[in-house]
């Protein structure tokens, strides 16, 4: 098992120095925010799902993890989900050969692990990490499925997020079927970036190194690295320690 129930206070930031009170926290509210621009604010039965999500209690509680700490490993007991409060997440699955891929990248609004619900495999499939600070709400298993059957606010909510997770594999599947190694990266990029956010460029994340870029797109590092470049001279990204992307790059994604 991992550390991922334990709650480590010593690096907890001011603001969430008390579990019970992210309502108040400013990470929680934005990552509220991003769920209310997804979804209606609903209230059913005086139940609201944004606060259930946004404050510990019984059958919750707030975790946080440093930049490369491991929120569950492949293996572990698959006992509970996951809501991103702050940070980014990386998920990836490693072959009996040892080989790793990144399979997915989550982020402040989003859900982890939630394949505990969604399947009755009694353990996880994929390893969670860490990619940046994260500020994670952790709903047992037990607690998340009484809410999904007794609050259809909520229930709407986590099914809407299945639904686009399903989709989002379905897009990564055909890229990789069908895509170039080029495309693939430049596809990674603005997906990362956020892309269309009032068409400026967005910090995707510091310090991404070449190797993890080359694990989600399925490729060498060497060829990540000539692609960069390249992409860098074309004035198509900013790329110094922080990767800055331009609406530009999405010209290598439509180029035939």
């Amino acid at each position: 098992m991992t550390s991922a129930t334990k709650l480590m206070s010593h690096s907890i930031p001011r603001a969430f120095k008390n579990p019970a009170d992210t309502r108040n926290s400013t990470s929680a509210r934005e990552a509220l925010a991003t769920l209310t621009a997804k979804l209606p604010v609903m209230k059913k039965n005086g139940f609201d799902p944004l606060s259930f999500l946004a404050r510990a209690g019984a059958g919750k509680s707030t975790i946080v993890k440093s930049k490369g700490d491991t929120v569950f490993s492949q293996g572990d007991t698959a006992d509970a989900v996951f809501f991103i409060q702050k940070g980014k997440v990386k998920i990836g699955v490693v072959s009996k050969q040892g080989k790793e891929a990144i399979v997915a990248m989550l982020g402040v609004g989003e859900f982890v692990g939630e394949d505990c619900i969604a399947s009755s495999h009694p353990v996880r499939l994929v390893t969670a990490k860490a990619m940046t600070e994260c500020v994670l709400l952790r709903i047992e298993k037990k607690e998340m499925i009484k809410v999904l059957s007794d609050d259809p606010a909520f229930s709407e909510i986590f099914v809407t997020f299945l639904l686009a997770r399903n989709a989002r594999i379905q897009d990564d599947l055909i890229d990789q079927l069908f895509n170039s190694s080029e495309k693939r990266l430049a596809r990674i990029l603005l997906l990362l970036s956020q892309f269309g956010k009032e068409g400026k460029p967005e910090v995707v994340i510091p310090h991404l190194s070449q190797e993890s870029l080359a694990e989600m797109v399925g490729t060498t590092r060497s060829r990540v690295s000539f692609f960069m470049n390249r992409f860098r001279k074309l004035g198509f990204i900013e790329y110094d320690g922080e990767i800055k992307v331009h609406s530009s790059l999405l010209n290598v994604v439509l180029h035939d």
